[in-house]
């Protein structure tokens, strides 16, 4: 049995929680998962004794804690080198690394204008000048890192890694927004939506009885 367990929110709602989730189930880490739904009753206390910081995800692996997204992939790393979760190539791993920092300090706009729900579907909402520079950048991103290092697979760095978890939730945001994507952009979506992990998060996700209000409201 494994002594990894990754502590999650709502898959219908938790960006950072699918971050890390993904990179394991791509990796083919063994792990259990324990599921706290984010803004029931009693869901603070319960994530308090959890994680440290009282959010999703964490990841205790024994008696080690580690939470944040970024922090448990790059942890992932550290504990599965042969996953090869970060590319071999030191430029290459140096702009994924880059590329996923980016992703996880910033795109704030995208973030409040642009929630994730699996389950909606909001074409054209969200779209103010800050989100649509957000976007813009990214499909900046995917097109930079496809052109220069994503030969030999469908993925930012060819192979699945840490980059592409850490886009994953913009690939579901995308859709639930009808964001039009053209080219390579198109490509590298339909490849990470076809990934089996993806799609098991995407049916549990629908399956889910929870709805967290603040994240259902329409323009």
């Amino acid at each position: 049995m494994s002594s990894l367990t990754l502590v999650i929110g709502n898959k219908n709602y938790s960006s950072w929680s699918l971050r890390p989730w993904l990179a394991m189930r791509q990796a083919d880490i063994p792990f259990a998962t324990v599921r706290v739904p984010l803004y029931a009753p009693g869901s603070a206390a319960e994530l308090a004794a959890w994680s440290p910081s009282g959010k999703v995800p964490a990841l205790h692996d024994g008696e080690l804690r580690v939470w944040d997204s970024l922090a448990i992939c790059e942890y992932l790393h550290e504990r599965f080198p042969d996953r090869q979760l970060w590319p071999a190539d030191a430029a290459a791993r140096a702009t994924a690394r880059s590329v996923s920092a980016e992703m996880h300090a910033g795109f704030g706009a995208l973030r409040e204008q642009m929630s994730m729900n699996i389950r909606a579907r909001r074409p054209g909402q969200g779209r103010t000048a800050a989100s649509v520079a957000d976007i813009e950048r990214i499909l900046a991103i995917w097109a930079d890192c496809r052109a220069r290092f994503g030969r030999g697979g469908d993925f930012l760095f060819g192979r699945f890694g840490i980059a592409d978890a850490m886009f994953a939730p913009v690939v579901l945001r995308f859709q639930t927004y009808d964001v039009t994507l053209q080219g390579a952009a198109r490509e590298y979506a339909e490849a990470m939506l076809a990934l089996p992990a993806m799609r098991e998060w995407v049916a549990d996700a629908v399956l889910e009885a929870e709805r967290i209000e603040q994240f259902e409201r329409d323009e």
